[in-house]
């Protein structure tokens, strides 16, 4: 079976922020999709987005090449060591400039070979995929509710509107190991698949999402409308949608 994908992103800064400090880039000829959220104030942040989704591709482009099956052993250990590298280069870089210590980004991405897709993150950005009607999250935040989630220390409601919200365990440029995680996903015709960054999900719940990024209209057509909904529930951060669909070639 061969499939293309059809692709399209969107980003705005909401109705909150004076800036935008998210990013993201797609790549069709080497079948990668990033989205980036930067954290360290507006010049720190904006720049650390920026940094990921101007470094990563050249990145994954060599640590990447000639491995065409993403379900052999091991497939999946170069892409998490270009994230490492890239977490330490920007510390290391920045850790003693003025106005740039500190700073950093979340990173969610999609890198696609035929009908197989990597799908990895580092921070609270996510990775979703649509099929049949229904939703599925690919991604854990690695944040510090999550933590509490997972412990039973709070329920998904209180999670909502937790103090300790936004607080990440792991990012681009922290101290430290980042430990990136990654998923091989089978790629079916008809799957849709959504990055976003917390934008999008502070504002909408995942049951709200199927209905707004559902296939009925095309990539475009969805992130304008997911980025309309998220403003329309408040756009208290910036927000970015890039959205791929899995079209089978006749």
């Amino acid at each position: 079976m061969t499939v293309r994908i059809r692709h399209a992103g969107r980003t705005d800064r909401g109705r909150v922020r004076a800036h935008n400090e998210d990013a993201w880039v797609a790549d069709p000829q080497q079948g990668l999709y990033v989205v980036a959220d930067g954290m360290g104030g507006e010049f720190a942040g904006a720049l650390a987005a920026k940094v990921v989704v101007e470094t990563l591709p050249s990145l994954l482009r060599q640590k990447m090449a000639g491995i065409e099956d993403f379900a052999r052993p091991g497939a999946a250990t170069p892409l998490l060591a270009a994230l490492a590298e890239l977490s330490h280069r920007l510390r290391q870089e920045t850790e003693h400039q003025p106005g740039l210590a500190g700073m950093g980004a979340t990173v969610v991405l999609a890198l696609i070979r035929g009908a197989q897709a990597l799908v990895a993150h580092l921070g609270d950005s996510r990775a979703y995929l649509l099929r049949g009607g229904g939703l599925e999250r690919l991604t854990r935040d690695h944040s510090l509710v999550q933590l509490l989630l997972d412990g039973g220390e709070i329920t998904p409601a209180e999670a909502a509107t937790h103090s300790a919200r936004g607080q990440l365990t792991r990012n681009v440029g922290m101290a430290g190991e980042p430990l990136p995680e990654a998923r091989v996903l089978a790629l079916s015709p008809g799957d849709r698949l959504l990055l976003c960054t917390d934008g999008l999900t502070g504002m909408l719940s995942d049951a709200e999402l199927p209905a707004l990024a559902g296939p009925n209209q095309g990539p475009e057509e969805t992130c304008a409308r997911l980025v309309q909904a998220a403003n329309e529930a408040g756009g208290k951060d910036n927000v970015t949608v890039v959205v791929m669909d899995v079209v089978e070639e006749p």
